[in-house]
C-alpha cells in the first residue's frame, strides 16, 4: 500500500499531460509536493463540459466516503478510514468506492515518484519508485465529490487503484510479509501505471473496458532502490 508520494510541480502536470489548470483551490488549502495522506494534490479527471478534455484539480488523497461527517473518512460507526488506496478486487462492491467507479468517475495521479516499504532486512526500508524512461507516473485512480452538510463547503478526494502483485518480481518485494500466509497468498500490493496511449482513453471509456486496463505493470518499467537514511520500523 502506497502512503506516501511526489508530485511533479503544477507547470510540470501542466506541460507533460499538455492540460490547462482549472481552479478548485480553496484559500484554506496548502498544495504540497511530497504527498501524504489527507494532504492535498494535483489530479486529472475528465472535463464535464469539453468532451474528450482533460481538467488539472486538487483534491484530497484519501476518498471521502458518503456517509462522513467529516473530510477525514471514517466508517459509519466513526472509526479512522484509509483510503488512500483501493484494492480494484472489491471495489465494485465497497461502499466507499463502488458509486465512483460505476459512475465511471476515473482520474490520473501525477507522480515523480512513489515510495514503498521493504522488509527484508527485518525493518522498514523506504524504496522509491520511478519511471525507467524518466517520464512522469500517470497512477489510475477513483474521484469524488463530498459536500460538507454543516457549512456546505464542497471537497474532491481521490484514491489509488491497488492490485495483488504476489510473485511480481519487484513489487512482490515490498511491504511486510505475513508469516502466516504462503509467499503465493500474501497479497502484496501494486499500483496501477497508466501509459501515454491509455490516458484519454482510461478517462472515458466504458466501465468495462476500464476494467481489462487493470493490469500489474512489467518490472522493465521500474527505476527502484532503497531511499538512503530513510528508515522506519513500523510499517505505515
Amino acid at each position: 500500500m502506497c502512503t506516501r508520494y511526489i508530485s511533479p510541480e503544477q507547470r510540470e502536470i501542466e506541460a507533460f499531460w499538455r492540460i490547462d489548470r482549472r481552479s478548485n483551490q480553496r484559500k484554506d488549502w496548502e498544495y504540497l509536493l511530497t504527498v501524504f495522506p489527507l494532504s492535498v494534490a494535483s489530479f486529472i479527471r475528465r472535463a464535464e463540459d469539453v468532451e474528450y478534455a482533460r481538467e488539472l484539480v486538487v483534491g484530497q488523497w484519501g476518498m471521502i466516503p458518503p456517509w462522513s461527517k467529516t473530510h477525514v473518512p471514517t466508517t459509519a460507526r466513526g472509526t479512522r478510514l484509509s483510503t488512500v488506496n483501493a484494492r480494484t478486487e472489491g471495489m465494485e462492491k465497497s461502499p466507499t468506492y463502488k458509486g465512483a467507479w460505476a459512475r465511471g468517475k476515473r482520474c490520473i495521479i501525477p507522480a515523480a515518484s512513489f515510495d514503498e516499504p521493504n522488509w527484508e532486512t527485518g525493518k522498514n526500508v523506504w524504496w522509491r519508485f520511478r519511471r525507467a524512461d524518466g517520464a512522469p507516473w500517470g497512477l489510475a485512480g477513483l474521484w469524488d465529490t463530498w459536500t460538507d452538510k454543516d457549512t456546505g463547503e464542497v471537497w474532491d478526494s481521490y484514491t489509488m487503484l491497488t492490485l495483488n502483485a504476489d510473485g511480481h518480481p519487484l513489487m512482490g518485494r515490498m511491504h511486510k510479509p505475513d508469516p502466516k500466509l504462503p509467499p503465493d497468498q500474501q497479497d502484496k500490493r501494486s499500483l496501477i501505471p497508466l501509459e501515454a496511449h491509455d490516458f484519454d482513453r482510461w478517462l472515458t471509456c466504458t466501465v468495462e473496458e476500464a476494467r481489462a486496463m487493470l493490469k500489474v505493470p512489467s518490472v522493465g518499467l521500474f527505476e527502484a532502490g532503497p531511499v538512503l537514511g530513510d528508515t522506519a520500523v513500523v510499517e505505515p
